[in-house]
C-alpha cells in the first residue's frame, strides 16, 4: 500500500464518525432534553429558588400523578413563562382537602414532599372532579404557590389543559454527564482523524524517499 494511505483512510473514517456522534447526541439533547432554573420558591423543598431543574420534553398524553412539570398557560400567568408546579390530580380524579390534608378519589395523599410536612397551606377546603383532559397541580410549598387551589371558580375546578404541559422534572445528573460525554468524545474523535487524515495526506504527497545509488564495487588494485 502506497505510504501514507492508510492514514489518509482512517481520518476518512474517523472525521465523519466524529461528527456524526457529536451532532447526534446534540440534536437528541436539543429535541428530547431540557433544563430549566427555578424562579421561585413555590416548589421548595424538593426545588429551591435558583436551582437547575433537568427535564425531558413531553406532552400532555405522557403527565402521570406526582409528576413536577413546566407549563405554559398564558392569560392565568405571565404570558411568556412556563410554570413549575405538580400534578396532583388527572382526568376524571377527585381531589379534596378537608382542611387538614388532601385526599385523591377519597384516599389521603401521602406527600413526603411538601414543605414543612404541611399539604394544606392555607387550610382552605375543597372538593372538586378533574375534568378529562385536565390537570389539578399545586405547588409543594403549599403555603406560597398560586396553583388551582386559587383558581376553583374558573369553571373547570381550577385545572389546566393537560396539553400545556411542556416538560417533566427528573434527576438528569447522569444523563447529563453521560450526553456532555459523548459530545466531547465525538470532537475528539474528529480531531483524531483529522489529524490522521492530513499525515495521510502529506506522506503521499511528498512521496516515497528515492533510495541511495548503490556504492561501486570495490575494485582491488593490480599488483
Amino acid at each position: 500500500m502506497r505510504p501514507g494511505r492508510r492514514l489518509w483512510i482512517t481520518g476518512l473514517v474517523l472525521v465523519p464518525l466524529g461528527v456524526l456522534l457529536a451532532a447526534g447526541t446534540w440534536l437528541l439533547g436539543d429535541s428530547a432534553f431540557g433544563g430549566h432554573s427555578v424562579g421561585s420558591d413555590a416548589m421548595r423543598p424538593t426545588y429551591e429558588q435558583g436551582d437547575t431543574v433537568f427535564t425531558k420534553k413531553i406532552d400532555g398524553t405522557d403527565v402521570h400523578r406526582g409528576d413536577a412539570v413546566f407549563y405554559y398557560l398564558p392569560g392565568r400567568y405571565t404570558d411568556t413563562a412556563l410554570v413549575f408546579q405538580r400534578v396532583i390530580g388527572v382526568g376524571g380524579d377527585r381531589v379534596s382537602c378537608d382542611g387538614q390534608q388532601v385526599l385523591v378519589n377519597g384516599k389521603p395523599l401521602h406527600e413526603t414532599y411538601v414543605a414543612g410536612g404541611d399539604p394544606v397551606g392555607d387550610g382552605k377546603s375543597y372538593d372538586v372532579k378533574v375534568p378529562e383532559g385536565r390537570l389539578f397541580v399545586m405547588g409543594d410549598n403549599r403555603v406560597n404557590s398560586r396553583d388551582s387551589r386559587y383558581f376553583l371558580s374558573d369553571g373547570q375546578s381550577g385545572t389546566i389543559p393537560a396539553d400545556a404541559v411542556r416538560e417533566r422534572a427528573f434527576d438528569g445528573a447522569g444523563l447529563a454527564i453521560a450526553m456532555a460525554g459523548l459530545l466531547v468524545g465525538g470532537f475528539v474523535l474528529a480531531l483524531i482523524g483529522l489529524g490522521c487524515g492530513l499525515a495521510g495526506y502529506l506522506i503521499m504527497r511528498r512521496g516515497p524517499r528515492a533510495q541511495p545509488a548503490p556504492a561501486p564495487p570495490y575494485v582491488f588494485p593490480s599488483p
